[in-house]
Parts: C-alpha cells; sequence; structure tokens
C-alpha cells in the first residue's frame, strides 16, 4: 500500500504542477489486462492445474519534465497472476532522469532511483502487457519467479546512444540492489525458508548496434548479482550466499511484415551454504529461443517460439540432479524446452486480445527453485494455455 501511495502522490502532485504553470509537460497512460489461463498437471499457475482467472494486471505510469534536463518518472501496478508473480501493489520504478550530454551525434542520460532495466530485448517492456510478444515470455531469459529483480533495481542507471554513418551504438551500465519480502523468499527457495533473504547489488553492462538502414539489431550483455540468506528457526536452510554471473547475446531483424528475434545465456552460479546437506551445487546454466512474428494487417499478428533451457551444462538429461536427490527429484527438472503459438488482434483502437498455446517438455524454471514440488509436477509433459484482453490509454 505504502508503494502505491507513492505513485498517487506523484501523480497528484505532478497533475497540480502541470495544470498550475506546466501544461503540456506532464504525461500520463495506464494499462489494464484480463484474461483466463490454465496450466494442467503443473503448479505454474495454482497447485490444481484447474482453469483461473487470475490473469489480472493494471497499471498508471506517469512523466512529468521539470526542465530541459531533469525528468521524474514512475509506475504503480496491481498484478495478480497466481503463482507466477507475487499478487498485489507494486512500484516498478521511480527515477530522476537527468541529461548529461546532447548533441548531434550524442545523447547520455543517468537515472536515479528506481531505474528500469534495459540491458535485454524484453526487460524494460515487460511491465506492460500491450508491449510484450506473449503473455508468457520465454523462460530461458525471462524467469517469472525474478521478475521483480530483473525489472529494475534501487541505484544508478547511465545510457547512452551514438549515431554516426555506420549506424546506432547503445551503451547501458547499471548498479543497484531490490528488495525481496518474505513471500518471494519462499516463492524462490521453499515454505520452509523461514529467514531473510536479501539481494546484495545487482550491477550489469551491455552494448548493442544497429548498422544504419539494416533492420539488424545486434548486442551483448553482462550481469553480476549476489543473494544472501540468513536462516531462521526451524529453517530447512542455512546462512548462506549466492553469487549469479550471466552472459546474454541477442540478434533481432524487423521487416515490413515480419520479424524475428533471438536471445542466448550462460549463466553461472555459485553457492556458499544455504544447504546444509550440500545439496545446492555450483552449477551453469544455458538457455536461449528463436521467435518469429508474421503481421498478417496492421491489426493481426501471428507467433511461433521455440524455448529451450538447461539448468546445468553438464548434467543436460537430469540424471546427475535425480542420483544426488536421492531420486526425490525427477531428472526432468533439470530442464525445460518449451514450443509457444500465438495470435493477436487489435480489434479497436487501444484495444487487443491474444491467446496462446504452450507446450512443454521438462519442469525447470518453475518456483520453487532449491526444493521443487514434485508432487503436482509429476509428469515431464505439461501445456500452457491462455487468453487475454488488453486495453491502455
Amino acid at each position: 500500500m505504502t508503494k502505491f501511495l507513492v505513485v498517487y502522490l506523484l501523480c497528484t502532485f505532478s497533475f497540480f504542477l502541470a495544470n498550475l504553470s506546466h501544461a503540456g509537460e506532464f504525461v500520463w497512460h495506464g494499462f489494464g489486462a484480463q484474461g483466463v489461463i490454465q496450466s494442467s498437471d503443473s503448479n505454474y499457475i495454482n497447485e490444481s492445474g484447474d482453469v483461473s482467472f487470475s490473469l489480472t494486471e493494471v497499471g498508471l505510469n506517469t512523466s512529468y519534465r521539470i526542465n530541459q534536463k531533469l525528468r521524474v518518472s514512475a509506475q504503480g501496478i496491481y498484478i495478480n497472476d497466481g503463482n507466477r508473480f507475487n499478487e498485489g501493489l507494486r512500484l516498478d520504478y521511480l527515477f530522476l532522469d537527468y541529461q548529461l550530454l546532447s548533441t548531434p551525434s550524442w545523447n547520455v542520460n543517468a537515472h536515479l532511483g528506481r531505474y528500469k532495466n534495459y540491458h535485454w530485448l524484453y526487460s524494460a517492456t515487460r511491465d506492460v502487457p500491450h508491449t510484450m510478444p506473449t503473455i508468457v515470455l520465454p523462460q530461458s531469459s525471462y524467469f517469472d519467479a525474478f521478475r521483480d529483480a530483473s525489472l529494475g533495481s534501487d541505484g544508478i542507471s547511465l545510457i547512452a546512444q551514438h549515431h554516426n554513418e555506420l549506424g546506432e551504438l547503445d551503451m547501458r551500465w547499471s548498479y543497484g540492489n531490490t528488495s525481496v519480502n518474505q513471500e518471494q523468499t519462499e516463492n524462490l527457495m521453499s515454505e520452509f525458508a523461514t529467514g531473510e533473504l536479501e539481494h546484495d547489488f545487482d550491477t550489469q553492462f551491455s552494448l548493442s548496434f544497429s548498422p544504419l538502414s539494416s533492420g539488424v539489431a545486434m548486442g551483448v550483455s553482462m550481469l553480476r548479482t549476489d543473494f544472501s540468506y540468513d536462516a531462521g528457526n526451524n529453517d530447512v536452510f542455512i546462512d548462506g550466499k549466492a553469487k549469479l554471473f550471466r552472459l546474454m547475446l541477442n540478434l533481432t531483424y524487423s521487416a515490413e511484415f515480419w520479424d524475428i528475434n533471438a536471445e542466448a545465456m550462460r549463466e553461472r552460479t555459485d553457492f556458499i551454504g544455504l544447504l546444509s546437506n550440500g545439496g545446492i551445487k555450483d552449477t551453469v546454466a544455458e538457455g536461449g529461443y528463436v521467435q518469429g512474428r508474421l503481421f498478417l494487417t496492421p491489426q493481426v499478428t501471428l507467433l511461433a517460439r521455440v524455448d529451450m533451457f538447461d539448468a546445468d551444462k553438464d548434467d543436460r538429461h537430469g540424471r546427475l540432479l535425480q542420483q544426488n536427490s536421492g531420486g526425490a527429484v525427477p531428472d526432468y527438472f533439470a530442464y525445460r524446452d518449451q514450443i509457444t503459438f500465438g495470435a493477436s488482434w487489435d480489434f479497436h483502437a487501444n484495444w487487443r486480445v491474444r491467446a496462446e498455446f504452450h507446450k512443454v517438455k521438462g519442469r525447470a524454471r518453475l518456483a520453487p527453485v532449491f526444493i521443487p514440488d514434485t508432487v503436482t509436477n509429476d509428469s515431464e509433459y505439461w501445456d500452457i494455455w491462455a487468453l487475454q484482453v488488453i486495453y491502455w490509454f
């Protein structure tokens, strides 16, 4: 409720200033989405696997230009997406945007506060339903359980753009952290985690280049982030740390009637402590997806995607995972291969209906991560389907 109050006060104050003496400098937009979704034989949406109407997102974002160099932006959102995200209100971002440099060939800005993550293809747009390609993003790169942490952090971000006769070069750097509540801790680790999980820091750097008039864009990003855990009473976990290093590559091509997007990632996680029996070991995960869209008309879009993820490159089939757990965790929790088909129709101005179907092999990238739900997720193959109506203004 505090986060929502901050957004509300920001909107009210900005609106007052805008109408008082700076008419036209205050901008605000909003969106609402409601749908129906089912994930049979899994705990991805709910434990029963029944059809669910927990596919709701309502948000408001604002921007107020204080002067030629300084602007403030914010977004508050309510989410109810079942087990995918923690239900409730949150402040997605609230930052000051200061223009450090502006020339015909260079633009450099600093974002201070709860900034947005602009390093991955969809990291900065996953908070607004109609700017995403699908309801469920490729989980190899956009794990739902890390939605809030990967959307942005509290700290500083620098964004530089350079234009020349060859094309456009974008450079980005950020440093910050996010708060993790008890519900998020249990979603990530287990319901048996009674301690406190802290996001110590997150730093990222990325480069992307778009050759002039080519329709092609290519980029690379690097991430380093640390988490700390302080065990609680009667906790199955012990004090520990997790250090994560990620390298991502992306490539896009846009034509008049179609486009293609791809991202590949390699992620190393080093664990210190956490499980007293040593059940968590250092791993190198690999994954990626290729996605194509066909624009049949300006209103109708078709989509197909292949998404693949291996939690441990040295145990792609999960044999060691099952062996080391004494058979308690099936081998199919070591990987996740997913095929997606989708369609969207803009049936009226600022209105969209979207439908999609996912065929999934494997149970990796399901929360909780450390102690998976092997009772509900008792088979290798499972499906997801969803239908959603979106309005924005």
